[in-house]
């Protein structure tokens, strides 16, 4: 499953408000390679097994951090929370594989559209696990979200395929991750969780790889495997770039250009087009989605001021 902002697991610092510019760019330039990531490992699909697409995508991410921890060494890996570190990237492992087998059987566009359910399931995991305060207009944007989901999805008109379950299922998983990513990162740095995630994540992966692993038959498909690592974790460096210069919630909306990417891919590469319901259904989900983000970070504003006002007296 493609990353949005909020699941780096990268704790926002104060910044200068004249790095918004450079944040944006390198959020979309995130975004256009996590699409790309996507499409190769839909294509894939047609011949190898997910779990090695999804490994792949991986062993990247994995690469970047072995030279992390030969240049900062093993303190790297401190963190005071280690079976949560070890519980999110297995979670994350898991969401990936999920959207990958998702994709193999359903128009990137409508996986991708159904996939930003997420920020609407943090909320209600930030109320429930977190004890994040939510009111009323945004428990309404979540009940509105996920009605613009079920338009794309149109349950029992077997219009979309069954698999798109499989979507939400991951984006269950991906929201857990990113609830996890916020107890996290009040006490844990951004590359111990970035380096726990690509660890532990190839570690789940690799147990079933023998399993279903194939070795590649042609030029095309070795190349694909490579891109899709060399891609991700540029996408993954550029995310964190991004939310290390500029704000997340000048960031955040721009992880809905996977939705243009992903639908210009699906025709070009696939052939394939949204239809009209789900083009309106995605337009609920990306505006509801975009509020949602807005309150969370006003929300967020909130406790950061009133933990300033409790620690000044």
């Amino acid at each position: 499953m493609s990353n949005d902002p909020i699941a780096t697991g990268v704790p926002t610092p104060d910044v200068r408000e004249g790095d918004s510019a450079l944040g944006l760019a390198y959020m979309a330039g995130g975004m256009f390679l996590f699409s790309a990531v996507d499409t190769q490992a839909k294509f894939l699909t047609e011949t190898l097994h997910p779990i090695q697409i999804v490994w792949s995508r991986q062993f990247g991410l994995l690469l970047g951090v072995f030279v992390l921890l030969a240049i900062r060494g093993l303190k790297v890996l401190h963190t005071t929370h280690p079976r949560l570190q070890i519980a999110r990237g297995a979670v994350a492992a898991v969401s990936a594989t999920l959207f990958v087998v998702a994709v193999s059987y359903v128009p990137l566009a409508d996986a991708v559209a159904v996939s930003f359910v997420a920020p609407f399931i943090v909320t209600i995991l930030g109320a429930l696990v977190l004890k994040e305060p939510v009111g009323i207009r945004r428990w309404s944007a979540v009940i509105i979200g996920f009605a613009g989901t079920l338009i794309v999805i149109r349950p029992g008109l077997g219009v979309v395929h069954p698999a798109v379950l499989l979507v939400l299922v991951a984006a269950v998983c991906f929201a857990l991750r990113q609830v996890m990513s916020r107890a996290l990162s009040r006490s844990d740095r951004t590359e111990t969780t970035v380096a726990y995630t690509a660890l532990v994540g190839s570690l789940v992966l690799t147990v079933p790889l023998p399993f279903v692993w194939q070795w590649p038959t042609g030029g095309l498909e070795i190349t694909l495997l490579v891109s899709i690592a060399i891609m991700a974790a540029f996408a993954e460096l550029l995310v964190i770039k991004a939310l290390e210069v500029a704000q997340a919630v000048v960031v955040a909306p721009v992880q809905y250009t996977l939705l243009i990417w992903g639908t210009m891919y699906g025709y070009l590469v696939f052939g394939q087009l949204p239809d009209g319901w789900t083009w309106v259904g995605t337009a609920i989900i990306v505006a509801t989605g975009i509020y949602t983000v807005h309150r969370d970070s006003k929300a967020a504003r909130a406790r950061r001021r009133l933990a300033g006002k409790i620690s000044a007296s």
